[in-house]
């Protein structure tokens, strides 16, 4: 696996630029599980999770070192893809199983057809209420201890996208859904929601991040996986063999390869011009900048009514990215070295 990472004279702690691509166990927290890399990596500064998931989800955290912290907004605002089993005919305050069961009505009369019907108005763009238990902020008040100390207040709703609700298993009481998903969807309230729709209410029962923003829980690691790891090595960097180039999270970006002076100019928060090669997309598109060796060098957002490539963030890496090759856009070609006037 490629290497994200800087030369460094200190063996034990190396500067590190990058993602690990973390597998979030059942029964801890987001920030229990962040504490625990920063044990086993010895790294302390400039590491963070995106994206914070309940104890009782597993699946993909990504962690940001380094330079790939100033890329989290991209990974949290990212697609998000999700396994989660629902048990029909009960509810819970916490809409998921560790909340006092309700029963609520026999779903024995629930057919596919109609979980298949229920879902539909909520994909797309929709607004939806956090639950109780969550750490949303109503009056400087964490919802979650409002919760615990007996309150329910009103919660505004919030808009959310969600892409598609498959219906991947139907054994009642339990039914099975893969939902794709934008930023701040809270799976507890869907399930919560569909149990309403379908009239016999409805709890989370096991939740999986599968996907998030490039990162698939296919190739995640857990803690403890990494901690072995690194104790079954000779050294104790042995974790940095999973950490992905900070590009891995701007895949679904399209890349542009800058010459040599478009590059120092770029390097330095200056616009350089697109040249004369046409582009089609929207007028402030973002792509990945590389330069001639592979590198990444920046993200940057063509602007077609000036036609030039504007700096949006500037990385400095000193090891070519195995992401610039054979991801170049073929219609953008080399910019230009030319300063926007």
């Amino acid at each position: 696996m490629p290497r994200g990472r800087s030369n460094s004279s200190r063996p034990h702690a190396p500067t590190v630029n990058g993602f690990l691509n973390l597998y979030k166990p059942l029964g801890i927290t987001s920030m229990d599980a962040l504490r625990q890399v920063k044990r086993i990596t010895g790294i302390r500064r400039k590491v963070g999770h995106a994206g914070t998931m309940d104890p009782l989800a597993r699946g993909v955290l990504p962690v940001c070192f380094g330079q790939a912290t100033r890329l989290m907004e991209y990974v949290v605002d990212g697609t998000k893809r999700y396994r989660m089993v629902v048990r029909l005919g009960a509810t819970t305050q916490t809409y998921d199983s560790e909340g006092e069961v309700t029963p609520v009505r026999e779903p024995g009369y629930v057919t596919p057809e109609l979980v298949t019907d229920a879902c539909q108005p909520f994909i797309g763009s929709i607004d939806q209420k956090p639950p109780m238990f969550s750490a949303v902020k109503v009056d400087g008040q964490r919802l979650y201890k409002l919760a615990r100390a007996g309150l329910e207040v009103e919660r505004e709703a919030r808009p959310v996208e969600i892409f598609g609700i498959e219906l991947l298993d139907f054994s009642l009481p339990e039914i099975t859904l893969d939902v794709e998903c934008g930023r701040g969807v809270y799976m507890r309230s869907l399930a919560h929601d569909l149990g309403q729709a379908l009239g016999c209410g409805g709890y989370v029962t096991d939740l999986e991040r599968r996907y998030c923003a490039g990162f698939s829980s296919a190739d995640g690691i857990t803690p403890s996986n990494l901690e072995s790891a690194v104790s079954q090595s000779d050294g104790d960097n042995a974790w940095l063999d999973y950490i992905h180039p900070i590009d891995h999270a701007l895949r679904g970006f399209r890349a542009v390869k800058l010459g040599e002076a478009a590059e120092r100019l770029i390097a330095n928060g200056q616009a350089v011009s697109a040249g004369r090669t046409p582009l089609q997309g929207g007028y402030l598109e973002q792509f990945r900048a590389y330069g001639n060796d592979g590198r990444f060098i920046a993200l940057v957002r063509y602007d077609r009514q000036e036609n030039t490539w504007q700096p949006v963030k500037v990385f400095q890496m000193d090891v070519p990215s195995p992401f610039a090759a054979d991801s170049l856009d073929g219609a953008a070609g080399n910019a230009g070295a030319h300063t926007r006037p």
